[in-house]
C-alpha cells in the first residue's frame, strides 16, 4: 500500500496556539511530517509559519517576547469593528520572511475564517498568506474583521475551530488533529480569589507578571486613554466579571461545543490535546509553557500515531 498522505489540522486558542510550536518539533523529531497543513485562528498563524519553513523563527520570538513585547503589536482603533485593528500583526509577519502568497509555501497550506455576512465557513487556500493569517485570527469584540474578495471575513473558529475537514479536502489520508480547547470550560476567571478548596494533588499554577491597568493605558493612543479609563477591561479582586471576562468565557462556550460537534462528524485519525487550560487566552508571554505543554502531549501521542501509521500503509 502507498504511503499514507498526512494532513495536520492545528485548532484555534489564542495564546495556547504556542503549543502547536511544540507538537510540530515532536512530530519532526519522530521523523512525521505532514504533506497538508490546516490552521484555524492562532492554528493558522503557526500553521502558516510553519508550512513558509519558518517555525525556527517565530519560535525565537514567542520565547523572547514579554507582555511589553506582545502590546506592541496592539493597534488601537475602535472604530474598525473591534479592539485591535491588526496592521501592527501584519507588519510583524514580514520580519519572519513568510512568502507573499499560500500557493508559494513548501508545504500546501489552508487557512480558515468565516464570513462575517452569512456565517459560511471560507477556506483560504491561494492569495496572500498574511491577509489569509489575519482574517484567521479575527477574534469578534477584539480584532476588527478585514475584508478578502468582497467577503468580511472574521475568526475560522466561529464555524470550525479544528480544520479536520479542510485538511481531508486538500487530499490527506492520514489527520492529526491539535484541540486546544479541552477542559476550558469551569476556568477561573481573573483575579478570582482562591477558594482554599482546591484538592492538595492539583499542581501550583505558575506566577508570571501580568500588565496593570495603568501601564495598559500608557499603551493607548492619547485619544483614547480618557475613555479607556473608565472602562473595565479586566476584572478587579471580587468585583463583577468584566469585558474580557465576559468576551472570553463565552468564546470558550460556544468553541467548546462547536468543536464537540465538528470532531463528532469529522473525527481525525489521532487527537492531541495539550493540557493549558492554565493558560489565558491572552497570555501570549507565555509561550514557553505552551510550547513544553505541546511537546508532552505529542510524546504520549507518538505511539498511537506510529502504530496508525504502519496499519495503514
Amino acid at each position: 500500500m502507498a504511503k499514507p498522505r498526512i494532513g495536520l489540522a492545528l485548532g484555534s486558542g489564542a495564546a495556547r496556539g504556542w503549543s502547536h510550536i511544540g507538537v510540530i518539533e515532536t512530530l519532526s523529531d519522530a521523523g512525521i511530517v505532514p504533506d497538508f497543513v490546516c490552521g484555524t485562528s492562532m492554528g493558522a498563524l503557526v500553521g502558516g509559519v510553519y508550512a513558509s519553513d519558518r517555525l525556527a523563527e517565530l519560535k525565537h520570538w514567542a520565547l523572547a517576547a514579554d507582555w511589553r513585547t506582545v502590546a506592541s503589536l496592539v493597534d488601537v482603533n475602535l472604530t474598525t469593528g473591534g479592539i485591535v485593528e491588526g496592521s501592527r500583526i501584519v507588519n510583524w509577519l514580514d520580519t519572519l520572511d513568510i512568502p507573499a502568497n499560500i500557493e508559494d509555501t513548501r508545504l500546501p497550506f489552508g487557512a480558515v475564517a468565516t464570513d462575517l455576512v452569512n456565517g459560511r465557513e471560507i477556506w483560504l487556500q491561494k492569495g496572500p498568506l498574511k491577509q489569509a493569517i489575519r482574517a484567521s485570527i479575527a477574534l469578534p469584540g477584539i480584532f476588527s474583521p478585514i475584508r478578502i474578495d468582497d467577503r468580511w471575513l472574521v475568526d475560522g473558529a466561529l464555524m470550525n475551530p479544528i480544520p479536520v475537514s479542510l485538511c481531508r479536502a486538500m487530499g490527506a489520508d492520514f489527520i492529526i488533529a491539535v484541540n486546544l480547547n479541552e477542559d476550558m470550560l469551569g476556568r477561573r476567571m481573573t483575579g478570582e480569589a482562591d477558594t482554599g478548596q482546591k484538592k492538595a494533588t492539583h499542581r501550583k499554577k505558575e506566577v508570571v507578571p501580568v500588565p496593570n491597568k495603568a501601564d495598559l493605558l500608557k499603551s493607548l493612543p492619547l485619544s483614547l486613554r480618557r475613555h479607556a479609563a473608565g472602562f473595565s477591561l479586566f476584572r478587579q479582586r471580587n468585583t463583577s466579571p468584566a469585558y474580557f471576562d465576559v468576551l472570553m468565557n463565552s468564546l470558550n462556550i460556544m468553541q467548546d461545543h462547536i468543536t464537540r460537534s465538528r470532531l463528532a462528524g469529522e473525527p481525525p485519525h489521532v487527537l492531541i490535546a495539550p493540557m493549558v487550560m492554565d493558560i489565558g487566552v491572552m497570555d501570549f508571554h507565555r509561550a514557553a509553557v505552551g510550547i513544553k505543554a505541546g511537546a508532552k502531549a505529542t510524546e504520549l501521542a507518538l505511539p498511537m500515531i506510529e502504530s496508525k501509521l504502519r496499519h495503514d500503509s
